[in-house]
């Protein structure tokens, strides 16, 4: 009987640590008909959503020729999936800044283009995959256009 309540407590000890890790690392909450590793909608506003579409626009800024960096102006939509850490979905349209490339700026001191001939917007695809266990960020897809 000693191996049968061992046996026993072995999952439920095994659910609490994963209970654990899951608030941890703030996923968002589980939804009944979704099962897990799917792709679900979530708030454009959420800190990870933000968080996440601001590092695909590093990705694009490092990638870019132009001289202007580039800042998201409006997150249109975003999906998440856990997949050995969180996966964001993202459709981002970005805006080019007034801050130059050679001044390495802040992003979140640089004002959009108010010139007609120098404002350009570009409507971007990102996933951004993040581990935050190991402070690891990923960006496998990155398409502006």
């Amino acid at each position: 009987s000693e191996g049968l309540s061992s046996h026993l407590f072995m999952p439920l000890m095994c659910f609490t640590l994963m209970l654990c890790v899951v608030s941890v690392t703030n996923v968002p909450p589980c939804h009944p008909t979704i099962r897990p590793g799917s792709p679900v909608p979530v708030n454009t506003n959420n800190p990870g959503v933000r968080k996440a579409a601001r590092f695909g626009v590093y990705r694009y800024n490092n990638s870019s020729n132009d001289l202007f960096l580039f800042k998201e102006s409006q997150i249109k939509k975003a999906m998440v999936q856990i997949v050995r850490g969180l996966k964001y979905m993202l459709h981002v349209e970005i805006k080019r800044t007034v801050c130059e490339k050679r001044d390495h700026s802040n992003l979140d001191s640089c004002h959009f283009q108010r010139g007609k001939n120098l404002q350009r917007m570009l409507r971007c695809y990102f996933e951004v995959w993040i581990q935050p266990w190991t402070h690891t960020v990923h960006i496998p897809v990155a398409h502006c256009q």
